[in-house]
């Protein structure tokens, strides 16, 4: 205990950077896992449509949701990727 007290000032720094990568590791997780779902869905919509499952409108309606989504991902990414090389 003392002694975590007398290194706080050198493993305080190092901590804090730990905490931070571990956070951004975490967004990032979430955001890779969001985009690979969306893209599942993409293809299980275009494999409904090819059987026949559901109209060409339907399909084109829900194509036009799933890509507006992806790209909001992709947008929210880059944007958080620019800030964080600031």
């Amino acid at each position: 205990m003392f002694l975590d007290l007398l290194l706080l000032p050198v493993t305080g720094p190092i901590g804090g950077l730990i905490w931070i990568g571990e956070k951004i590791q975490e967004r990032a997780d979430i955001e890779y896992d969001e985009a690979e779902n969306l893209h599942k869905l993409l293809l299980s919509l275009q494999l409904s449509y090819d059987m026949g499952n559901i109209s060409e409108e339907e399909f084109e309606i829900r194509e036009e949701e799933l890509l507006l989504k992806i790209q909001a991902l992709e947008e929210e990414a880059a944007a958080d990727q620019s800030e964080s090389s600031l």
